[in-house]
């Protein structure tokens, strides 16, 4: 039986020693004292598997290079994904967003259920153990000149892995590299794999943080930290030739934080920021979506007529939380302790126009130990698509955040990790 290395006790790790062993001899290094450690903190401890849709939606909330996942999604869907599972033994529900978690909320489920798997199929497993470097064979072909230093007469070809703890070389046919990204680096991503990859000349696309928090230059999201909104419309843009260019824009929950703004609208909406660095990031909440400008106005005054002889800021507790009408009265430009009935209709048209149109100050993305995710990886490029083997390294495959793929929130960055795992196992 041949022989397979796997380095990376992750999502995509666990999921391709699994799955190989039916067919290879399979060896799993992870240099972390336990496996799973990134997965065990994914949705907030509660593990979102994957997205309960089809394929098309899938790809359709992958951010970069969807076109690349074609092959791997049709060969391991969502779906299979959860049949996967449940052969396993976890139990799994379908939340809003068609979001799949463990029936028990606990990440810890799905890992006991993938060592289970790798202990039932005799996977061995070395923990606290690094691999140092990836062993090559580098033959020059037939017919060329062998002090040649020409990539294209040269051969590579995979025949282990090196860990110096151990003084040794472990023997292989097959490596599969599945080291993530830099998120979280606490959990051990540190870009081990990227640095392998790059010294054996392949393309590594630039790294960002993704799915992360936004930071804001004003104070008020401090004094507002902790309040979440929801069914608020939220938008990114930038001015390109005079004209504002809308970069994400949508309807959901967010969170005012100690630093910024936060919540699975701006993760999401981070995803698309990093490619706007150079540009002057404009961002605006519509406090009530649900309303045109017309209509706004018009509830504002009646709420006004009902509370005449009230203040402005002790008027708008029907229409907003408490900790966010200071900051509205005061970007409008309106005396928050002038008496409604008194107010101006001009006045009145700045506080709805506000409302619809709460700016914010962009001042960038929070780091990698806040991302959810890395975008960034190994150039597509360089993989082929069916198989996820490395073209210039026969032998190397690769699996989960270490390629240059990253989608939305919703399981579908997991999508990823086991749609590639299933691939580079085959």
């Amino acid at each position: 039986m041949k022989k397979m290395i796997v380095i990376g006790g992750g999502a995509a790790g666990m999921m391709t020693a699994a799955l190989a062993a039916d067919r290879y001899k399979v060896t799993l290094f992870e240099k972390n004292e336990k496996l799973g450690k990134k997965l065990f903190i994914t949705g907030k401890g509660r593990c979102n598997l994957t997205n309960d849709s089809d394929e098309e939606e899938f790809l359709r909330n992958v951010v970069t290079n969807s076109k690349f996942l074609y092959s791997a999604i049709y060969a391991f869907n969502q779906s299979d994904v959860k049949a996967y599972f449940e052969r396993l033994g976890l139990k799994l529900k379908t939340e809003r967003g068609n979001r799949v978690f463990p029936l028990s909320d606990k990440s810890s489920d799905v890992i006991k259920a993938l060592e289970q798997e790798l202990k039932r199929k005799k996977v061995e497993v070395h923990l606290n153990k690094k691999v140092d470097d990836i062993a090559l064979n580098i033959i020059h072909k037939e017919g060329t000149n062998p002090e040649s230093d020409n990539p294209e007469d040269i051969e590579k070809k995979v025949f282990g892995v090196v860990v110096n703890s151990d003084k040794k070389i472990y023997n292989a046919d097959v490596v599969v590299l599945a080291t993530g990204g830099l998120s979280y680096p606490q959990t051990g991503s540190d870009g081990d794999g990227l640095k392998y990859m790059k010294g054996f000349g392949i393309d590594v696309t630039k790294l960002y943080p993704s799915l992360v928090p936004v930071r804001i230059k004003e104070d008020f999201c401090k004094e507002m930290m902790g309040l979440s909104l929801k069914n608020v419309k939220l938008t990114f843009s930038y001015m390109k030739k005079n004209k504002k260019k809308t970069i994400y824009s949508e309807q959901g929950e967010m969170l005012f934080t100690h630093f910024g703004i936060s919540g699975p609208l701006v993760l999401s909406g981070s995803s698309f920021l990093h490619k706007f660095n150079d540009e002057e990031v404009m961002i605006s909440l519509d406090l009530k979506p649900a309303l045109t400008e017309e209509k706004l106005e018009e509830r504002v005054r009646r709420d006004f007529e009902a509370f005449k002889d009230r203040e402005v800021k002790n008027s708008m507790g029907e229409l907003l939380p408490r900790a966010i009408i200071p900051f509205v009265i005061e970007k409008s430009n309106v005396n928050p302790d002038k008496k409604t009935r008194m107010l101006t209709p001009d006045e009145i048209k700045r506080l709805v126009q506000t409302l619809k149109n709460f700016s914010m100050t962009y001042d960038g993305l929070m780091g990698f130990n806040e991302a959810i995710i890395t975008s960034g990886g190994i150039a597509v490029k360089e993989i082929d698509p069916r198989t996820m083997e490395i073209k210039k390294i026969e032998g190397l495959r690769v699996a989960g955040e270490i390629i240059d793929c990253d989608a939305l929130t919703g399981g579908f960055n997991l999508q990823i990790a086991w749609s590639t795992a299933y691939l580079a196992s085959r």
